[in-house]
């Protein structure tokens, strides 16, 4: 599967709490953190619900 970074642009301050879940799921707690997860429709999801806070790159296996 192919693998994408995830990093938290935006900050968590007036977010929902199920945004506020969703990212801590994706394992992203702090503003300019980075995660490397394997693409698959969950995560897919996960970061359609999140988009406005986190910027995702494809990475090269």
């Amino acid at each position: 599967m192919a693998k994408v970074k995830i990093t938290l642009v935006r900050g968590l301050a007036g977010k929902s709490k199920k945004k506020r879940a969703t990212l801590e799921a994706l394992g992203l707690r702090k503003r300019g953190k980075s995660t490397v997860k394997e693409l698959n429709p969950a995560i897919e999801g996960m970061i359609a619900k999140v988009e406005d806070l986190v910027k995702v790159e494809p990475l090269e296996e």
